[in-house]
């Protein structure tokens, strides 16, 4: 009978149906139990089949159909096991290695900065990036007419009223407010250290941002001088830039302490002689510091006639210049993977 001779002959293919790919699997799928493939097309000439002959046409036409699931379920898990063996690699990723990334040069800076003084005993604080004025300017002894007050300085978030009193929220513009809030909660002895990012409102140019980092320092304790401080920093500057780092404190001016000085370095690309990069002086500033200012030790609940201390602040942009020479400011937060590439090696 024909139709049964159709069914052998698909019989013996699908037995013999072999594929090396998905692809493959898909195709024979679709020749054999697709809607249009061989087994469904023989529903066709099965109508025509006489009417005591159709079960056994019918049993031979499911154990068709049964051989070709089995089959091709068998290639797909052959497949399947045959991928899952090949030590572990996907054929199906691009041939390219895939980039590992690597830190921020801000980031490594932040790092050697804070494991240096972490080992000279100083501890992590830290604040919220969003604060009040009164954490910012006057618990650090600003002026209510304090410059820095000014829209022009600073980032105005809000004014809330609390009672009769109204409160401004805004971007911190120096990690300072860290030091306000460690001290009202903590009685000395204090000896922290604040990193963050912290925002001022300046045009950005190849030596100013809107927003930058800071790390600045806090010690208050008992008969704490002017002498501790210089030697801390200048323990820091030999850490950060070479043994034979040399520096120098000239006199400044800044509300929250008193004295007040700006510190240099000794130029480490010239060793002091005078190039370009220190603009021939052979000095390099890179921080201010003083004696914390006896109003600001009382305006946070801390007795000045007991305590003394000395705080100090440095931008880590311009740390990160000075170790790597980096021109423009604004690189450090463009995302320019080839300029990142080059901090690979100094992590």
């Amino acid at each position: 009978m024909m139709i049964l001779d159709k069914i052998a002959t698909l019989l013996e293919e699908v037995k013999a149906m072999s594929a090396t790919n998905a692809e493959e699997i898909e195709a024979l799928r679709l020749k054999y139990l697709s809607k249009k493939g061989e087994i469904s097309m023989l529903m066709n000439d099965f109508r025509s089949v006489p009417a005591e002959q159709k079960k056994e046409v019918g049993i031979k036409i499911n154990e068709l159909k049964q051989t070709a699931l089995d089959r091709l379920n068998a290639l797909k898990k052959q497949f399947e096991t045959s991928d899952s063996q090949t030590d572990g690699i996907d054929l199906s990723r691009t041939p390219y290695p895939i980039a590992l990334g690597t830190r921020h040069p801000l980031t490594i800076v932040t790092n050697e900065i804070i494991d240096i003084f972490s080992r000279m005993g100083f501890i992590l604080a830290d604040g919220p990036e969003v604060e009040d004025d009164l954490h910012v300017f006057t618990k650090m002894n600003f002026a209510a007419d304090h410059p820095a007050r000014d829209m022009q300085d600073t980032f105005f978030v809000e004014q809330s009223a609390l009672g009769d009193v109204t409160k401004n929220i805004l971007l911190r513009s120096h990690t300072s407010s860290v030091q306000a809030r460690v001290m009202e909660s903590t009685q000395p002895p204090i000896r922290i250290i604040c990193p963050g990012r912290v925002y001022r409102n300046e045009a950005i140019t190849a030596r100013a941002h809107c927003f930058f980092h800071q790390v600045e320092g806090l010690y208050i304790d008992r008969n704490v001088s002017f002498t501790d401080l210089k030697q801390v920093l200048l323990s820091f500057a030999r850490e950060m830039f070479g043994a034979d780092t040399k520096i120098r404190l000239r006199p400044s001016y800044f509300p929250f302490t008193e004295p007040s000085a700006e510190m240099d370095i000794s130029c480490h690309i010239c060793g002091g002689k005078g190039c370009g990069f220190c603009k021939h002086t052979g000095w390099v500033e890179i921080l201010g510091c003083g004696m914390v200012d006896p109003n600001v030790l009382e305006q946070c609940g801390i007795d000045s006639s007991i305590y003394t201390g000395y705080a100090f602040g440095m931008g880590v942009e311009r740390i990160t210049n000075l170790k790597y020479q980096v021109s423009d400011l604004r690189m450090f937060s463009e995302n320019d993977t080839r300029f990142l590439r080059e901090f690979e090696s100094a992590e």
